[in-house]
């Protein structure tokens, strides 16, 4: 079974969620038996690498139109590596890649993994809305990344009939066991007892109304991750006076599961329907940890069960957000239980080997279907 993955950037060029999630992936379909290949764009480097045993083609990017890489050599590499594979899975939003697909010609079994809506370019998505609606009817199978989501994209309800939901899952296997050394620096950096968010720092993710939480409140929180939005945010910190928010940056692998087992509690304030799951979020549900989110109707809200493996506020609500954090700082006890029930949780519903499974019970059933 040979499949080949398609979106707009991949490891090493970029490190996010929805590039964890294919990575994870290819990880656990491959020990099913599964070769996976990869296409993406890039800024430079070489043409084709491994990454985690992953074969990646990467074609030079022309020109950008709001986050959209566009690539003409993309087209022709797509219907290429297209003849020598069993099953094409796309992984949405991606514009460009719609195009692609009409432009190479593409005939084999395909499935799209619908990541999330397209949230802040309402104007050209009007215009591209269009495209979109014929790429995803073209395709033989969409995959929901959670029911909630399912639940309240009326992109996807329009394509309910050949819709599916398969949930993220992680590896904990795959992630570095971190030194007693190295947990004794975090440890002497940021504390016995802090708040964690981990994520790039885009503007979805509700950062600003994190810091305006802290306003009010003095609990120590460590921010892991760079991005976009980094330089506002610190800003934003500076302006309000807070003392006990500490921006990491992007840290190694190693670094991160120290941070993530050392922390009290994950907070995710992430505000818009564009943080469509929530991978860090996951992540602190596998280290069992209780965690804050907001309900934005997406997959945050089916990894963190209110009032059970942590707390869910309205968005954009510094108070509510504040008061959660007291709610869990101040009753250690219930904390504990709740990060308990988080990691049974992600045990029995989040794992890469389920993940893996039910993608590799697709794969089959699309490569056997007539044509």
């Amino acid at each position: 079974m040979r499949v080949l993955h398609v979106y707009k950037s991949y490891y090493p060029d970029t490190w996010g969620g929805i590039e964890q999630v294919i990575r994870q992936l290819c990880v656990g379909t491959e020990r099913l038996g599964v070769t996976n290949e990869m296409l993406t764009l890039s800024r430079g480097g070489p043409p084709v690498l491994e990454f985690d045993g992953l074969t990646v083609h990467r074609v030079p990017m022309n020109f950008e139109i709001a986050s959209t890489g566009f690539s003409l050599a993309a087209i022709r590499k797509l219907a290429r590596l297209a003849r020598d594979v069993d099953v094409i899975h796309y992984h949405f939003p991606w514009p460009f890649m719609d195009i692609a697909h009409f432009a190479a010609r593409i005939k084999k079994p395909s499935v799209v993994t619908y990541h999330s809506d397209i949230v802040r370019q309402k104007n050209l998505l009007r215009l591209y809305s269009p495209l979109k609606h014929r790429f995803l009817q073209s395709v033989d199978t969409v995959i929901a990344s959670s029911p909630n989501y399912m639940a309240s994209s009326p992109v996807l309800r329009r394509f309910a009939h050949k819709t599916r939901t398969i949930t993220y899952g992680l590896d904990k296997a795959v992630y570095p066991k971190a030194s007693e050394e190295l947990k004794a620096k975090w440890r002497a950096q940021c504390g016995e007892r802090f708040f964690l968010f981990v994520g790039v720092l885009r503007y979805y993710k509700g950062l600003h109304i994190l810091l305006d939480a802290m306003a009010n409140v003095d609990y120590p929180v460590v921010i892991v991750g760079a991005g976009p939005t980094e330089r506002e945010l610190k800003e934003h910190a500076q302006r309000l006076g807070l003392t006990h928010v500490q921006f990491i940056g992007a840290v190694e692998e190693e670094d991160k599961a120290a941070l993530l087992e050392l922390s009290y509690a994950m907070v995710f304030p992430s505000h818009l329907r564009s943080e469509a799951f929530g991978i860090s979020l996951l992540e602190g549900a596998m280290f069992g940890k209780p965690m804050i989110s907001s309900e934005i109707g997406t997959g945050t809200t089916y990894i963190n069960i209110d009032n059970d493996t942590g707390l869910v506020v309205p968005p954009d609500d510094p108070a509510a957000l504040g008061a959660a954090m007291r709610a869990l700082w101040e009753d250690p006890q219930r904390a504990a239980e709740m990060g308990r029930r988080a990691e049974a949780r992600y045990w029995e519903l989040f794992t890469a080997e389920k993940m893996a499974a039910n993608y590799y019970a697709l794969y089959r059933e699309l490569a056997a279907t007539p044509r």
